[in-house]
C-alpha cells in the first residue's frame, strides 16, 4: 500500500487556518523526506497561494504532486498548470450529494468526470479520481465508474464524514472484491477521524489489500481529522513488516517540524508525538525501566526518532533511588539511610531527567 500525504491540503480546510506560500513550500520539503510516494499539495483552483506553492514545489520534489480538481474544466486546468504529476478528480455519486452539494443528476456527474478525466490525460499527467461520501454510496454506483473510468490509476474511496469503524470498511471492500470483482490494488481510501478510528480503518483497508490510502501529519485535517501518517507507519513497522516505503527513523522528528513550519500544536498527549507519551514518572515505573524499558513501554521510542525520558522527583520511590545510586560514580553502598539522602535530593532538585538525576548524585554523595 503506498501512501499519500494531504497535510497541506487538510491542514488549510480547518477553520481559521492559513498557510502561505513559505510555510506550504517548507512544509512540503519535510514532507518529502520521509520518501512518501505522494503528497497532495493543494486545490491550485482555489486560489494563487495553492497555485504557487504548488508550481515551486513540483520543482523541488522527488515525491509525485498531487494537485485536487473538481469535475470541471477550469479546476483541471489550474492544476495542470501548477505543473502537478497527478490530477485527482473528485465528484460524489451518491443520492445525498448530488441532491444537496452539487444539484446534479448522476448522469451529469458521470459526462463530467469523463471530460474532467479526459482533460487531465490529454495534459500528459497520471488521473486519481475521487468518489466523495463512498462508503454511505452505494457499491453500484461505485463499480461503475471503476468500469466507466479504468484508465485512472488509483479510484480512491473517502469516508468524507468519519462515520466507517474498522468492520464496516472491513466488509465494504469484501463486497467490491467478492460480489464485484474490483481489483483492490485500484482503490485508494481517505479516512476522517471523527469516531477515533481513522488509523484503524486505514490499517483494515491495508489488509483488505488496497493499493493507496491517504495520511496526514498528526492527523491533520478537517474536523476530527485524518489517519495519522505517523500512526499508521508505526503500526505498519511494528505489527505487519512494513513502513509502506516511508523512512522511520526520522519519523518523530519530521513530523514535529512539519507542524512547526504550519504552527500547529501538538498535544501533550498526542500518539507518538507529544512530549507526554516517552515521559515516565511513577515510582514503580521508573525503577523497572531503568533496567528494562520494555516493562512499561510499547516500543523503543529510538525506532522512530524519539527519546524515553525517566523523569526523578518527588513520585520516586525508594527503588528507584537505590538503582540511581547503582548508576552513579559514587563511593557510597545502597544503605537505607544512603536511599534517604537521595529522595531528598531528588523531591529537591526534581523533577530530573536519568542522566541528571544521576549528576545530581554523584555531585552532592561523590568523594
Amino acid at each position: 500500500m503506498q501512501l499519500t500525504d494531504v497535510t497541506l491540503r487538510e491542514g488549510a480546510q480547518l477553520p481559521g487556518r492559513s498557510y502561505d506560500v513559505e510555510q506550504k513550500v517548507s512544509a512540503g520539503v519535510e514532507l518529502s523526506r520521509l520518501d512518501l510516494p505522494y503528497i497532495q499539495a493543494g486545490f491550485p483552483a482555489t486560489g494563487a497561494v495553492d497555485r504557487e506553492a504548488t508550481r515551486r514545489l513540483s520543482d523541488d520534489l522527488e515525491a509525485d504532486l498531487i494537485g485536487l480538481a473538481r469535475a470541471v474544466p477550469g479546476d483541471v486546468e489550474a492544476a495542470l498548470d501548477a505543473n502537478v504529476d497527478v490530477v485527482e478528480v473528485f465528484a460524489p455519486l451518491s443520492d445525498r450529494q448530488l441532491e444537496y452539494v452539487v444539484d446534479s443528476s448522476r448522469a451529469e456527474m458521470f459526462e463530467a468526470l469523463r471530460e474532467a478525466i479526459d482533460l487531465a490525460l490529454e495534459g500528459g499527467v497520471d488521473v486519481h479520481l475521487s468518489l466523495l461520501d463512498a462508503f454511505r454510496t452505494d457499491p453500484e454506483y461505485l463499480v461503475t465508474a471503476f468500469d466507466r473510468f479504468s484508465e485512472v490509476s488509483y479510484v480512491n474511496l473517502p469516508d468524507t464524514v468519519g462515520s466507517a469503524s474498522p468492520s464496516s470498511v472491513q466488509q465494504f471492500l469484501e463486497g467490491l472484491d467478492e460480489q464485484h470483482s474490483i481489483d483492490l490494488s485500484r482503490v485508494g481510501v481517505h479516512f476522517h477521524d471523527d469516531l477515533g478510528v481513522a488509523t484503524a480503518n486505514t490499517i483494515t483497508a491495508f489488509q483488505a489489500g488496497v493499493g493507496k490510502a491517504d495520511v496526514s501529519v498528526g492527523g491533520l485535517g478537517e474536523r476530527a481529522g485524518n489517519a495519522p501518517v505517523e500512526e499508521v507507519v508505526a503500526i505498519g513497522d511494528l505489527e505487519h513488516d512494513t513502513s509502506f516505503g516511508v523512512g522511520t527513523a526520522d519519523l518523530v522528528p519530521a513530523c514535529k517540524r512539519v507542524l512547526t513550519i504550519l504552527e500547529e500544536n501538538i498535544p501533550d498527549q498526542k500518539a507518538l508525538l507529544g512530549r507526554e507519551t516517552t515521559r515516565h514518572e511513577s515510582g514503580i515505573h521508573t525503577a523497572a525501566m531503568i533496567e528494562e524499558p520494555s516493562v512499561f513501554e510499547p516500543f523503543d521510542p529510538s525506532r522512530f526518532g524519539s527519546r524515553r525520558k525517566l523523569i526523578f522527583g518527588e513520585g520516586t520511590g525508594r527503588g528507584g533511588a537505590r538503582r540511581l545510586l547503582e548508576r552513579a560514580d559514587v563511593a557510597v553502598e545502597g544503605t537505607d539511610d544512603a536511599v534517604t539522602t537521595v529522595l531528598e535530593l531528588l523531591a529537591d532538585e526534581g523533577p530530573l531527567e536519568t542522566a541528571a538525576a544521576v549528576r545530581l548524585i554523584e555531585r552532592r554523595l561523590g568523594t
